[in-house]
């Protein structure tokens, strides 16, 4: 737009904190087109993308409207369901798509330029995709674009259980009786939609820590633990997993065809669920055959092993939320 090349520019993040990155290369590619690239910090994230250039090209028009986004060199291409993506499309996810359009749509307010191309590259995002569960979940050829809030939160698993024991400590000294724990930041603000009446020092991101939480509330004479969550994370818990990290454990999914067989699936049905790309997939099929209780079965089993993993001195509960905050299933129905 001015012709002018950046060696910083800043970018307001989906979390609405605005911060400034270095630009490894500022190229004009022609009177209407540019590229820039960064280069990725992952900090302390176990991340095969640490390091990574971050390519984006953008062609401007005076002509046409909006911001149309695509992947290029080393961004995969979707092509299973299940992963709230359309197939044959670039495995960029909605957050992140929405940030691009809303960053490059405040540069073309006023400039006389009505619509943009923007490409996204990762040189090299193939070979790194090989040290991902991409292939198996069907993203080809490179990785995805992720993200929620475009923070990098350094992982340590150590420093995190001792943050929810504390966590949960601090609710019990503040009189809280009943502790919620989410799966992750999405799911927590979801919970915090069911009960709004609960002091906000009751909720805690419990992340895959689900067995060392429920231990730190038992510990703490807590009353209930109100567990809140998606499908992939509540179906692991479900067939028993008390730590649900990706890496250690995967969603079994002949437990879920089972709990489909439980309620009248027709053998072909459980068949489809043992073969779906994702939980996410499986939530998908039952849906389409009419077989929305499921989820209420799938509360009733976390129900279950949590509540014999704290030898029944908390009162458990669970709920199970889908990716845009709608409940989809609870266990024990309870008025929230």
């Amino acid at each position: 737009m001015t012709g002018q090349g950046l060696q910083t520019i800043e970018s307001t993040l989906p979390n609405r904190q605005k911060v400034d990155f270095k630009l490894q290369r500022c190229e004009r590619l022609g009177d209407r087109s540019a590229l820039c690239s960064v280069i990725k910090d992952a900090g302390d994230d176990p991340d095969c993308t640490h390091g990574a250039e971050l390519v984006a090209t953008v062609e401007l028009s005076r002509d046409g409207e909006g911001v149309e986004i695509q992947g290029g060199e080393g961004v995969a291409i979707v092509t299973r369901p299940g992963l709230g993506l359309d197939v044959n499309t670039s495995a960029i996810n909605p957050v992140p798509r929405k940030n691009i359009t809303q960053m490059v749509q405040e540069e073309l307010s006023g400039s006389g330029f009505q619509s943009a191309k923007v490409v996204i590259h990762v040189p090299g995002g193939e070979e790194m995709a090989k040290k991902t569960i991409n292939a198996r979940l069907g993203l080809v050829g490179g990785i995805s674009i992720l993200g929620t809030t475009g923070i990098v939160t350094p992982y340590s698993t150590a420093a995190y259980r001792a943050s929810i024991v504390q966590q949960i400590a601090l609710a019990k000294a503040s009189g809280i009786e009943a502790i919620v724990l989410t799966t992750g930041g999405r799911s927590e603000a979801y919970a915090m939609q069911l009960y709004p009446d609960l002091d906000e020092a009751a909720f805690v991101q419990a992340g895959d820590f689900i067995g060392a939480s429920l231990a730190a509330a038992r510990k703490q004479n807590m009353k209930t633990a109100i567990i809140v969550g998606m499908i992939g994370k509540l179906s692991k818990m479900a067939d028993g997993r008390t730590q649900t990290h990706q890496a250690g454990s995967s969603v079994n999914m002949e437990m879920l065809a089972e709990l489909a067989g439980e309620l009248g699936a027709a053998d072909q049905l459980q068949d489809d669920i043992r073969a779906a790309n994702t939980a996410r997939h499986v939530l998908e099929i039952c849906a389409a055959n009419q077989m929305d209780g499921i989820c209420e079965l799938i509360c009733r089993r976390v129900v279950d092993v949590m509540s014999r993993y704290v030898q029944g001195e908390l009162d458990v509960i669970c709920h199970l939320m889908d990716f845009e905050g709608n409940q989809l299933g609870q266990f024990p129905q309870v008025t929230t």
